[in-house]
């Protein structure tokens, strides 16, 4: 509280109060000549960066890190491990703190492919996209392609891409010179489902353990059915379409029973089981699959005249409500290469490129067998020059045998939404080569078009993990115009090999021949017993004429000997009786 002396002067209380207001005024204008300043200085800049951008003249920002040079190194260590001396499959740039760094490439050994793959990750993360790009540089190279298009949006590989200034950037990114550009494609369908070259296949050569798994049979039915085509092919009948094996199956449970009963017979339960589920899936439309003309592979391994290789997509839209068809009808396929092709060993490019797509349809709910058979295939098949990627969303959707044959691999994004999702993210992290990466937090959070990548080198020995940005297709990641279809479906060569359906003799026509026979042979069964019926009745009758004479003889006289018209009588009943019954066996025979 302030106070003045007797003359009325400020005492010294009130003298450092004015001091403190003078020294906050002074302040507050020195601080107010800043802030002028501050955005004087803030305007200046202003202009000074608008001009220089008209100008042309790059404004400074934030550094970008730079991991190009030798020091990084884990841009080191991907250079080396992708740097290979062979042809290769262009898959990407490695990514370091996001940036995408062209000068790390990222790439497949095209010899290494016949040493399969795996591409996974989960719904909408560019799997679909990333067998697009394979696809297109394997046929570049020479290389035929099979794959089945289950979405439908694959056909756009037949048409050149259209550029857009997103595609620019990403191909910035990584360092890809990019063009439209379209490749060979041939369209085919199952059994002429959908538009395509109607491809379709013999049910001898599907067989048993395929048949059983599209059906869905347990081991007790499987092992019936595969009964039913062995009794088949020894009898030497064709088992050519969905009719013949239900005729065969009715057969043998009916006239022709005995035919299997030294092999232990067929129980009536389970054929008709067997029937039930091939009306179910003739009412789907499967019957169509099945038949001929049957599909060579040769067909699959043309190159068009450019030299390269032919892009075989299956459609399978018009199927997907029974995926199990389509995806065992790919294991048919490989079967038949495998069986079809001469050993090659290890060569420079494989003869053939196959695609597994929704890999994971092939191995559910699958037997012991089935596995086993599919296991043997793919371990086997790589001597044939063919390569397999199977394409699912994470490793685990295939069996560890398998699984244990994939060379390459690129994971995209996997979601741990679940306990189910964390299992299989754990799972999926297992499966990789040791790393710098936390693997389980970077697959979590990849990017669309970005994948965690390990291949096989060409010493055979794995590359180091990396973290990749995947280029783009050149051909159109939309689907090809309906025009562009039917166009391509009807220049294609196998068109008039594959259009008509034609119907051999079959197992059909034989059971009918052998049902006819049973049929005549019981007709004269029938005719034997009546004839014999006939012939005793008549006997009877010829006896019974032959007794009476001789009884009215013996009532008019008492002599021994019978009288003349008594014996005549009884020798012409008799020859009666012998002529008739000669008669109805001539008849019969």
């Amino acid at each position: 509280m302030s106070t003045a002396d007797g003359d009325g002067r400020p005492t010294d209380g009130d003298a450092s109060a004015s001091d403190l207001a003078a020294q906050a005024a002074q302040a507050a204008a020195a601080a107010e000549a800043a802030a002028v300043e501050a955005r004087r200085r803030a305007d200046e800049l202003a202009r000074a960066a608008a001009a220089e951008q008209q100008a042309g003249v790059a404004v400074p920002s934030d550094p970008v890190p730079d991991h190009s040079g030798p020091q990084d190194p884990v841009v080191e260590e991907v250079r080396a491990g992708y740097a290979f001396d062979g042809p290769v499959v262009e898959i990407g740039a490695l990514v370091v703190d996001d940036v995408a760094v062209p000068s790390a490439p990222v790439r497949i050994p095209l010899g290494m492919l016949n040493r399969h793959g795996l591409v996974a990750g989960a719904t909408g993360t560019g799997k679909t996209r990333t067998l697009q790009l394979l696809a297109e540089q394997v046929s570049a190279h020479g290389v035929p392609v099979f794959a089945a298009d289950v979405k439908g949006d694959l056909s756009g590989i037949a048409v050149p891409g259209t550029p857009s200034e997103r595609l620019t950037q990403r191909c910035a990114d990584v360092g890809q010179t990019w063009q439209p550009l379209g490749s060979p494609t041939e369209l085919l369908t199952l059994g002429g489902l959908g538009t395509g070259v109607p491809v379709r296949a013999s049910l001898e050569s599907f067989g048993p353990l395929l048949l059983a798994k599209v059906l869905g049979l347990n081991e007790t039915q499987e092992s019936s059915l595969g009964l039913v085509f062995h009794h088949a092919r020894e009898q030497g009948h064709r088992l050519v379409d969905l009719g013949d094996l239900r005729s065969v199956l009715t057969w043998l449970v009916g006239d022709g029973k005995a035919e299997l009963k030294e092999l232990g017979g067929l129980s009536s339960a389970t054929v008709g089981v067997i029937l039930r589920e091939l009306v179910a899936f003739a009412d789907q439309g499967a019957d169509v699959f099945f038949g001929e003309p049957e599909l060579d592979v040769a067909d699959l391994l043309r190159l068009a005249p450019d030299g390269r290789g032919v892009v075989s997509l299956l459609e399978v839209p018009s199927v997907v409500d029974r995926p199990t068809l389509f995806s065992t009808f790919l294991l048919h396929l490989l079967r038949t290469l495998f069986a079809t092709l001469p050993e090659v060993g290890d060569v420079e490019k494989p003869r053939l490129v196959f695609f597994f797509d929704e890999a994971h349809l092939l191995f559910a709910d699958a037997s012991k067998d089935f596995l086993a058979q599919v296991t043997q295939t793919v371990r086997l098949i790589r001597s044939k020059g063919v390569g397999i990627v199977f394409v699912t969303q994470t490793p685990k959707d295939v069996p560890s045998d398998v699984l244990a044959q994939l060379g390459s691999r690129v994971q995209h994004q996997l979601r741990a939404h679940t306990p189910d999702d964390a299992k299989a993210l754990r799972a999926t992290v297992s499966t990789y080569p040791t790393s710098g990466y936390d693997l389980g937090e970077l697959l979590t959070r990849l990017a669309i078009g970005e994948a965690v990548v390990t291949v096989m080198d060409e010493r055979g020995a794995p590359t180091p993990v990396a973290w990749t940005r995947l280029r783009a297709p050149q051909g159109s990641m939309a689907p090809a115009p309906a025009d562009v279809v039917a166009g391509l479906v009807a220049a294609s060569p196998l068109l008039p090999r594959y259009g008509t359906r034609v119907d051999p003799p079959s197992a059909t026509e034989a059971v009918e021949a052998a049902r006819g026979a049973a049929e005549a042979r019981a007709e004269a069964d029938r005719a034997a017993r009546d004839a014999a019926a006939e012939a005793g009745r008549v006997a009877r009758e010829a006896d019974r004429l032959e007794r009476g004479p001789r009884r009215r003889t013996r009532s008019r006289t008492t002599s021994t000997g019978r009288s003349t018209l008594d014996r005549a009588v009884g020798e012409a009943s008799r020859t009666l009786a012998r002529e008739l019954a000669k008669s109805l066996f001539r008849r019969r025979r």
